[in-house]
C-alpha cells in the first residue's frame, strides 16, 4: 500500500496561496477528503503550521480564515518599533505574542503524539547544550511523532509551531530555535528521508512513497550580469532570497528524480514585478486573487496525480488506527 506525504513549503503570509490551492484541489471531483488521506503532513515555517493544524483536525477553511483575519496582528509593527529596533537590525522586526496566542488557542495542551496522523516539522536548533564541549554545537532538528527512540511525541504542538515560525530578523527565537527555513524551506526531502528510515518499524521503500509538495509562491528573482565582484554590503539584499530558493528548488529536483511519476508540485511563481514579503500582511488579498486563478492546468494536472496516484492508493487511516511502528 502507498505511503502518501503532504509536504508544505515556508513563506510567512504566503501560507495562504498554498491553503487556497489545496483548496482548489479539494473542490474537484472525487478529492472533496485528499487531505485526510495522508499518512505524514510535513511542513516548515508557515507550512508547518499548515501541517500542524491539518494533523489537528482543522479544515482549510479554518486555516485560511486565520490567514485572511489575524495575520495583520501577528506581523503588526509600527514607526516607534522600528526606530526602536533600528529596523530590524538590533532586534527581531516582530513579537511572537500574538503568534503565541493563535497557536495556543487551535491546539491546547495537545502533544505531537496525541495528533491523528504522522508530522513533520523542520527547526534548527542553535545549541544542543551538550555537556562535553567538544560536542557542543548548533545543527537541524527535526520535530516528528513517529515511535522510535528520540521521537518528540511529549512535545507540545503549539510550542513546536513556534519552533518552526521562529524565521530570523522576523520573529525572536524560541527555547533556543529558529525556522527550520535555514536549511530546508522545501522539506520534502526530510519528509522523504524519514518514511525511509529503518529506525521505524513501519519503514517504507521508495517505490511505495507518493508525494505532494506544496510552495508559497516564488518571485521571479535574478541578478543581471556574469560577474559580481560583491562584499558583504551588496550580498546583504539577495543572500537569504536566493538561498531559500535555491534550498527550495534542489528540495524539488531530488524528489522527482527518487520518486519519478509518484511526485507533484504545485510551486507557483509570481507575475513578473510582483513581491510579496513574508510578512506582507496586507498583500494577502491579493494573494488569495492570484491563487485562486493561478494555472488551471497545473491544478488539473495535480487533480488527475491526486486521482490516479493518491485515492486509488487506499486507506488513509490515521497513524493511531493503523498502529504503525
Amino acid at each position: 500500500m502507498s505511503y502518501r506525504i503532504l509536504s508544505i513549503d515556508g513563506g510567512g503570509v504566503r501560507g495562504v496561496i498554498s491553503t487556497v490551492l489545496m483548496q482548489r484541489l479539494s473542490a474537484m471531483e472525487g478529492l472533496g477528503r485528499w487531505v485526510s488521506k495522508a499518512d505524514l503532513l510535513a511542513g516548515t515555517s508557515t507550512g508547518g503550521l499548515l501541517a500542524l493544524g491539518l494533523a489537528a483536525g482543522y479544515d482549510l477553511q479554518t486555516i485560511r480564515d486565520v490567514y485572511e483575519k489575524e495575520s495583520g496582528e501577528i506581523f503588526r509593527d509600527d514607526l516607534l518599533d522600528d526606530v526602536v529596533d533600528l529596523g530590524r537590525l538590533i532586534w527581531a522586526d516582530y513579537d511572537n505574542a500574538a503568534l503565541t496566542r493563535v497557536a495556543k488557542r487551535l491546539f491546547g495542551n495537545r502533544k505531537l503524539k496525541d495528533l491523528e496522523r504522522h508530522v513533520l516539522i523542520t527547526t534548527f536548533d542553535l545549541d544542543n547544550e551538550a555537556p562535553d564541549p567538544r560536542d557542543r554545537h548548533w545543527k537541524p532538528k527535526i520535530f516528528h511523532n513517529f515511535h522510535f527512540r528520540g521521537h518528540d511525541g511529549d512535545q507540545l504542538v503549539w510550542k513546536v509551531a513556534l519552533y518552526t515560525s521562529a524565521a530570523p530578523t522576523y520573529f525572536p527565537t524560541v527555547d533556543g530555535y529558529v525556522d527550520g527555513g535555514v536549511y530546508a524551506n522545501n522539506p520534502s526531502m526530510c519528509a522523504l528521508a524519514q518514511v525511509l528510515d529503518g529506525r521505524w518499524k513501519g519503514h517504507r521503500e521508495v517505490g511505495d512513497v507518493v508525494m505532494l509538495s506544496v510552495g508559497t509562491g516564488t518571485a521571479l528573482s535574478y541578478e543581471e550580469g556574469v560577474e559580481h565582484d560583491w562584499g558583504y554590503a551588496c550580498w546583504v539584499r539577495p543572500l537569504i532570497e536566493l538561498m531559500l530558493d535555491g534550498v527550495t528548488g534542489i528540495a524539488d529536483f531530488q524528489c522527482a528524480r527518487l520518486l519519478g511519476e509518484k511526485y507533484i508540485r504545485l510551486g507557483p511563481y509570481f507575475p513578473p514585478g510582483v513581491r510579496w514579503g513574508l510578512d506582507d500582511a496586507a498583500g494577502v488579498p491579493d494573494m488569495v486573487a492570484f491563487a485562486e486563478s493561478w494555472n488551471p492546468k497545473e491544478i488539473e494536472a495535480a487533480g488527475t496525480f491526486l486521482r490516479e496516484k493518491w485515492i486509488r492508493a487506499g486507506g488513509g487511516a490515521s497513524r493511531k488506527t493503523r498502529k504503525r511502528g
